[in-house]
């Protein structure tokens, strides 16, 4: 196989904008859907509303839709190629720990990965610790991914 040339950086910038204008108003929705307040996180965890449940609730459903849309359309990535979904067997302890380093993580911060961006866009500097932390444990991962079990 003969190596690519690499893509010239100002067409990958331009090539991604439309990703990074994505972000940008997925960042300004779950502001404004109160996603990101920690206040509305608590009172999840406190089983005190419904709110976040809710939200939860539906972008899962959104999820499930989308993925039968993608099996059901064979719908190709922007590169062409197929869009496939392997099957994992499925064993407690990988949910449960998953599960709970992730909880455990939201609800020390008040923030899961998806808003931490929009928490630092939003003036709420202390969440640069946060993001950080987030990506030491993604490089954790990776050290630790050939041992662990999948």
């Amino acid at each position: 196989m003969t190596p690519t040339k690499p893509p010239c950086v100002a067409k990958s910038i331009f090539g991604y904008s439309g990703y990074l204008l994505a972000g940008v108003y997925f960042g300004f929705v779950l502001m404004r859907a109160e996603v990101i307040s920690w206040y509305r996180i608590q009172e999840m965890f406190r089983f005190q509303s419904f709110h976040m449940y809710g939200v939860i609730g539906t972008a899962v459903l959104v999820g499930l839709i989308s993925i039968w849309l993608i099996r059901r359309y064979r719908v190709k990535a922007l590169s062409g190629e197929a869009i496939t979904f392997t099957p994992k067997a499925p064993t407690i302890i990988r949910y449960l720990a998953g599960g709970s380093i992730f909880g455990l993580g939201w609800a020390m911060t008040g923030a899961c990965p998806g808003p931490i961006l929009a928490l630092i866009g939003s003036g709420l500097s202390v969440f640069v610790v946060v993001l950080l932390a987030a990506l030491a444990g993604t490089w954790t991962y990776s050290v630790l991914r050939p041992k662990l079990p999948h």
